[in-house]
């Protein structure tokens, strides 16, 4: 049985290690190898399956694919080696934004070293529905989703929203569940994290840092779209903004 394909989340852990070791490749026998191998082998993307395959993410294998990410560098000076669109992607992606991506790679590191990542079953919309390829991959994806789905989470953001005095109600379009579906709509509400982990890193959330949002709004805050795949509320009002969507009726006191 061949290894499967490698996913983003792997190339992003790949090609940071490149990008520090300042995009020279890294061979086998390197102490660095040995750990992205063990790491990548723990991922919990391919299923138990894959760990039976003896050459699944092998030192070989990994030190190839260090091979495939600096020789297709633009700055590279030699011949490059043959790699896939999902490699030229993540190229540039490190060359044109290194610190996001970095944090991205560090976000999944400790959250495999915690123990808190492996412990997360795969999430609905972890996956865009049109395949795109998500900044900060399906792991840290997954994370996100998993924690803003938490009710304990959720209760103590909407405690906080009341004690202040301020409605129940999305952050971007003023929607409110209780106007519109009256008690069935009551005390309804989702939240959504302002920083996304690879941004805040894996750490207890504020209550500050969380807003609340429509189930529309929210699922277009994390819509994969035009090479982005997460937005912060004031995001997507300025999105909506440009559509002219926020100069519109909206949702009342009076709405059914």
């Amino acid at each position: 049985m061949r290894s499967p394909a490698w996913m983003w989340d792997e190339l992003l852990l790949a090609c940071a290690l490149v990008v520090e070791n300042g995009w020279r490749e890294l061979r086998e026998g390197d102490r660095r190898v040995d750990e992205l191998s063990d790491l990548l082998r723990s991922l919990p993307l391919h299923g138990d399956t894959a760990r039976g395959i003896p050459k699944f993410r092998s030192t070989g294998s990994v030190s190839r694919k260090t091979t495939d990410l600096a020789t297709n560098h633009p700055a590279y000076p030699g011949k490059a080696t043959r790699c896939g669109r999902l490699d030229r992607e993540m190229i540039a992606r490190f060359t044109a934004d290194p610190d996001i991506m970095l944090k991205a790679a560090r976000a999944i590191e400790a959250g495999i070293g915690s123990g808190e990542l492996v412990q997360i079953p795969e999430q609905p919309d972890e996956v865009a529905e049109d395949g795109a390829t998500a900044l900060e991959g399906r792991l840290l994806a997954r994370w996100t989703l998993a924690r803003e789905r938490d009710p304990k989470l959720r209760r103590r953001k909407i405690d906080r929203v009341r004690r202040i005095g301020q409605p129940l109600q999305c952050e971007v379009c003023d929607f409110h569940f209780g106007r519109f579906y009256g008690d069935l709509g009551e005390d309804y509400i989702e939240v959504h994290h302002v920083l996304p982990l690879h941004a805040s890193g894996p750490r207890e959330t504020k209550l500050e840092e969380l807003a609340l949002l429509c189930s529309n709004c929210h699922r277009m805050c994390h819509r994969s779209h035009a090479g982005e795949s997460w937005r912060t509320p004031a995001m997507l009002r300025a999105k909506m903004a440009d559509y002219g969507a926020l100069s519109r009726p909206r949702y009342t006191d009076d709405a059914c």
